[in-house]
Order: structure tokens, then C-alpha cells, then sequence
């Protein structure tokens, strides 16, 4: 078998502008269970949508990037649904910045030989699959965008916003998630950034170059956050998944309150989609209530939805974008103001 014969058909990313899922979303508000679920997260994410001054932080764990989700995340973006993004590195790197670059995901199995997708270098995210071999032309892509900068410690946000600018002079797909909100000045948060394949370029590139390179400061990305948090007052959280994301955005609320900014709310709204277990105590599984015990999120308009979240996420997202409410919000640009110091 041949690596071609596996990597034919390719994961098609779906377009919520092209469906109005209204009809659905107000059916399954009549209905129990995570259909209803589901509809009350819809609402309270139109809410966050609606309410003038609410900065909206989207935070991303898992790969329904590569999953198919992709330009769900672009239209969030570009049409002033999502304020911040805070996700984890393979969101942003291995999936994103990949397609950006030409490459793609293709369909697979989760019933494949892992040893033969071994030694055809594919890579497997369950039944999805990634050509290795163009996986590491990525870390090469991040290589040379960290080798084109001042050699010093920079936020993940500040790397990323780079990443954006390098794609607008070598992307061969225009409509990443990285280039859009490098264009729209929202910042991308990735607090463990080296956990993909930006990690794989950056240790290569501090290899070469030992006494002067990029690094990148996670603590300066949770300072960056915090000041957004602060700035903002309101917030709202529109969760994929759990993990450091999820946590990152929330303890924003704990981190004003060590700084002194005691008068900072908790974020008023927050909605999260997952599919996580609550009783091992792991952060991608702890309910929204639990968060409000450590003083993170408002407890009046939160929604857990138990479902994997690309059967509800384009239900959701395609809710808001037809409702149009977005079209009376203005970009944030809390890039552009963290890079002027005016936050």
C-alpha cells in the first residue's frame, strides 16, 4: 500500500454561512437533553454577541480543526463574533497554519494499522489523517518566521501575530484563522505553544542559534490576557473542549484579583462544549458551577453541553450568524492595543 492510496479524500471544512440552522436551534429548544442543552447555549452565546462592551473569548482544545471546523472558526473571526482566541498550539500550528500553507487533512479510519501508517509517515487524529512529511515543512514554516524576528522572549500572541504577517506574503490558502485575526488585530493566545509543531521549529531554530534566538515567555501571555480581562470588564467564554485553554481564560478573573483589580467581574458568560467525564477531576471536565467556587465564571448565564462538538458547534455558530446580530458589533482590536501599550 501506497501513501497515496490513504491520503485521497480530503476533510472538507464546513460553512455555516451556507446553512441557517434558526429553525433547528428554536426546535431543539422545545425538546430535554442536550437538544435543549444546545439551544441555551445558542441564546446565552447571543447574549455575548449582543451586549455592547462584552469582549467574547473563544478558547479551542482538541482538533475539530482538522475535524471539519476550521472555517467555523474564520467566520466567528471575521464577522466579530470571537474577540480573543486562546487555544492549544495544534489548534493554531498543526492544523491551521498547516492549511494556510497548502497542505491538508485527509479522511481516515480509526481502524487503521498504525504500525504501516507509521512507516508511510501519516500521521492518525482518530480518523483523520496528516502527510508527516508536510507536517514538517510547517515546523520549517515556523523556523523561518522565528529566524525573521529580533532574537528575544516574546508572547505566544506576539509570535502568532507574526505567523499572521508572514502568511499574508506566503499563504496558499487566504482564509486562516491566523491570517484573518492577524488582519482584525484579535489576538491568539496559545499558552503552551511548544506543545505542536511550533515547538519542533523553535528548538531547531535555538539549536543554530544558541547565544541569540526566539523564545517564547508563556507568563507574559497570561500578563497580556489579564490586561484584555481587565480592559474589558465584560466578558464571555464560548469553550471547545477544556484543557489549558479553558483554564488560561478563566483564571484571567483570579489574576486581576492578585494584581489588585478587585472590582473585575467574573466572566458573565461562558458556554462550553464537551464531551469530558466530570467525576476525575480533571480541568477539561469541571463544570462551569465548580468554576464559580473559584471565583471564575458567573453562575446566571452558563451552559454546560455534553456532545462532541462538531455536531453542535456549526448548529450553533450558523444560529448566530444568521440572526446577524454581529453585524452591529465593531472589532475590538485588543492586538493592536496590547502591541501600542495603551492596555
Amino acid at each position: 500500500m501506497k501513501k497515496s492510496d490513504l491520503l485521497k479524500e480530503t476533510i472538507k471544512h464546513i460553512d455555516i454561512k451556507s446553512f441557517d440552522s434558526t429553525q433547528i436551534i428554536n426546535a431543539m429548544s422545545g425538546m430535554s437533553f442536550t437538544s435543549r442543552d444546545t439551544a441555551i447555549a445558542a441564546d446565552i452565546y447571543g447574549m455575548m454577541v449582543n451586549e455592547e462592551g462584552c469582549t467574547n473569548i473563544l478558547t479551542l482544545a482538541g482538533s475539530t480543526s482538522a475535524g471539519g471546523c476550521m472555517q467555523v472558526y474564520v467566520d466567528m473571526v471575521k464577522n466579530k463574533m470571537i474577540d480573543v482566541v486562546v487555544a492549544t498550539g495544534a489548534s493554531i500550528v498543526d492544523m491551521d497554519f498547516f492549511e494556510a500553507l497548502g497542505f491538508k487533512h485527509y479522511k481516515g479510519t480509526p481502524f487503521s494499522d498504525d504500525n504501516l501508517l507509521r512507516s508511510l509517515y501519516i500521521d492518525r487524529i482518530y480518523d483523520t489523517f496528516i502527510d508527516e512529511e508536510e507536517l514538517q515543512h510547517c515546523d520549517m514554516g515556523i523556523k523561518a518566521v522565528a529566524e525573521s524576528l529580533e532574537p528575544r522572549p516574546y508572547s505566544s500572541r506576539e509570535f502568532i501575530r507574526e505567523m499572521g504577517r508572514y502568511l499574508t506574503k506566503h499563504s496558499v490558502k487566504k482564509d486562516s484563522l491566523v491570517q484573518v485575526a492577524f488582519e482584525n488585530n484579535v489576538p491568539i493566545f496559545c499558552p503552551a505553544f511548544s506543545d505542536s509543531s511550533a515547538g519542533f521549529g523553535l528548538v531547531k531554530h535555538q539549536v543554530e542559534h544558541p547565544d541569540k534566538h526566539v523564545s517564547i515567555d508563556s507568563v507574559k501571555d497570561f500578563l497580556e490576557l489579564t490586561k484584555i480581562k481587565i480592559a474589558a470588564h465584560t466578558t464571555g467564554l464560548f469553550m471547545i473542549g477544556g484543557g489549558v485553554p479553558k483554564n488560561f481564560a478563566q483564571d484571567t478573573v483570579v489574576c486581576a484579583e492578585i494584581l489588585g483589580y478587585e472590582d473585575i467581574p467574573k466572566h458573565k458568560y461562558a458556554v462550553q462544549l464537551t464531551v469530558a467525564d466530570v467525576r476525575d477531576g480533571a480541568c477539561s471536565s469541571s463544570t462551569l458551577k465548580e468554576a464559580a467556587s473559584w471565583g471564575k465564571v458567573n453562575t446566571v448565564y452558563e451552559q454546560m453541553v455534553y456532545a462532541e462538538a462538531t455536531t453542535v458547534l456549526p448548529l450553533i455558530a450558523s444560529y448566530i450568524y444568521h440572526k446577524g446580530d454581529w453585524k452591529k458589533r465593531q472589532f475590538k482590536e485588543w492586538g493592536k492595543k496590547l502591541n501600542e501599550g495603551t492596555i
